[in-house]
């Protein structure tokens, strides 16, 4: 009996033919006659695994193209088969083997972010009783939470847009996109549809989920991993990770495996691991601000006369540029968006973009950022956090307090001199706190080289983008928490550097950046705990 096997048939285009065409149709037809051909076998099970829009000119002309990839069973494939278009898939299944030594308590997790989450889930399917310690609240109390802060400036340093059920993610656009190339990422977004999420984060190439559905994703992994027998504490922070123990408030837990999945924003945890003689070296990150343009003016943009057809939806773009060492790049565009107070301690501005499902908001916002290397910090983690909380600072103090944000048009920010005119808004009105902003002179606010290389940054991508560099962009400051700047050194079976029994995980530990790798470690993880120890139940 031959072996069914699962293939992909990758880089099948096709050109867009306005929005009553079945470009999904044609996609499969193409790909069945693509594997007839070249292997002499009628695939079955036809399926989109990847769509993607390609809104490039070519010689000047708009050239909108549907770029796909399908998946498909085929049976008899000869072994040995090779074709640069078509790859034989991966089981996205999880592998390991259960270890023999009895785990006298049951893991523990610090965070219940992407990397907490699946790596609780994964412990608890397969019969370890895990035990999740978060510091912020559950889905219902933390959105509320939120939402008392952007409607009045009041702020919780416990559960807030870093800290709480899902990590900094749910309220971002939930996006799913990732470069790491990891068969995990696969049952990762299998889960995630299990959980509620929308089928088409399985096939579309920048998958995203949206913060208003991702909620009740969240909503749905809780009560998933306690009905699999773990556990989540919510409103339990811990202040202090010992030899075997951790201390959350007034009560110690003891452990033998220990999961730090907290979050790139676990400023105080990083200070105790610190002390606690924990290895943890400076890495580089980024810092920038977010800029807003009407999604329409992207739309026309990028998709000239085609601009608000349903299937193409609203225009996403991805910028980079690099000057030396440097680079200035575009992070987490939000089509349809808003700019998102995300504070987690009080004195301090931080922001980032979040948008709902539908992506119906008047507004696209995107993160302009300059790479920052440990050399432009004192090279320390101690000076990577500093570098952060400045910036923090300072813009809190521009926005005269009050959790107002500093903001500055496009032509103000580009206009050199000692003193750039303040422009008042136009066309594009800032989102931040519902236009919760004061005019600054931003440029007074951030470093040197972050000012210049944003300014070649945004001249740059007006080239790519017409309309970018529009002089009534609003500059809103300041995104400083794109990742961690600090990474929690592990060895190879992912324990830290000279502890017993703890595993350092996440983009919070220096190992991921987004939703899908922070997930992905945390599966990582939790295989690594499995492999060592028995179940606490069969």
């Amino acid at each position: 009996m031959t072996k069914k096997q699962i293939i992909r048939i990758n880089d099948i285009k096709i050109g867009y033919a306005g929005s009553r065409t079945d470009h999904d149709s044609e996609a499969l037809q193409t790909a069945g006659r693509l594997v007839f051909r070249k292997t002499g076998i009628r695939p079955g099970n036809l399926r989109i695994a990847k769509k993607s829009i390609d809104a490039r000119r070519v010689n000047g002309k708009r050239n909108i193209t549907f770029v796909y990839s399908v998946s498909a069973e085929v049976e008899g494939l000869p072994d040995g088969f090779s074709d640069p278009g078509i790859k034989v898939c991966a089981d996205a299944e999880l592998k390991f083997t259960m270890g023999s030594a009895r785990i006298e308590q049951r893991p523990v997790i610090v965070g219940f972010g992407p990397a907490g989450m699946f790596c609780a889930y994964v412990l608890a399917k397969y019969g370890y009783e895990p035990l999740v310690l978060e510091r912020g609240d559950a889905i219902g109390d933390r959105i509320r939470k939120v939402d008392r802060f952007v409607k009045d400036g009041i702020l919780d340093e416990q559960s807030n847009v870093q800290f709480g059920a899902g990590g900094a993610g749910t309220f971002s656009d939930g996006k799913l996109n990732t470069r790491i190339n990891d068969p995990l990422a696969g049952f990762v977004l299998q889960t995630l549809r299990t959980f509620g999420a929308p089928e088409d984060i399985l096939y579309k190439a920048k998958p995203h989920v949206g913060t208003d559905v991702l909620r009740n994703v969240v909503m749905n992994a809780d009560r998933e991993i306690t009905r699999l027998g773990g556990e989540i504490r919510y409103r339990t922070c811990v202040t202090h990770v010992g030899n075997r123990s951790v201390k959350c408030g007034g009560s110690e837990i003891p452990y033998m495996a220990l999961v730090l999945a907290v979050g790139h924003s676990a400023r105080d945890t990083y200070g105790d691991l610190m002390g606690s003689g924990f290895v943890i070296e400076p890495k580089p990150f980024s810092v920038g601000v977010r800029i807003e343009h009407l999604q329409e003016d992207i739309d026309k943009s990028m998709f000239g006369d085609f601009a608000g057809d349903r299937e193409l939806g609203h225009a996403e773009y991805q910028l980079s540029m690099r000057k030396g060492n440097r680079g200035c790049y575009s992070f987490c565009m939000c089509p349809g968006g808003v700019v998102m107070p995300s504070s987690s301690e009080n004195g301090e501005i931080v922001t980032n973009g979040m948008s709902f499902r539908a992506r119906d908001g008047k507004n696209a916002n995107a993160a302009l950022c300059v790479s920052v290397h440990p050399d432009d910090y004192g090279d320390t983690p101690e000076g990577a956090i500093g570098f952060q909380k400045r910036l923090e600072r300072a813009a809190f103090t521009a926005g005269g307090g009050g959790f107002k944000a500093p903001v500055q048009t496009v032509g103000d920010f580009m206009r050199t001199g000692n003193s750039p005119p303040y422009s008042g808004f136009t066309k594009i009105m800032p989102t931040y706190r519902d236009g919760s902003v004061e005019i600054s002179d931003l440029t007074k606010l951030m470093p040197d080289f972050v000012t210049e290389m944003l300014r070649e940054g945004i001249a740059d991508f007006g080239r790519k983008i017409r309309g970018f560099d529009d002089p009534a962009a609003p500059l809103t400051g300041f995104e400083t928490r794109t990742s961690s700047p600090v990474r929690i050194l592990r060895n190879g079976d992912c324990k830290a550097v000279g502890k017993t029994g703890v595993y350092p995980c996440g983009e919070g530990a220096g190992y991921a950046g987004g939703i899908v790798s922070a997930a992905v470690d945390g599966i990582r993880v939790a295989m690594k705990i499995m492999e060592e120890y028995s179940p606490v139940r069969v």
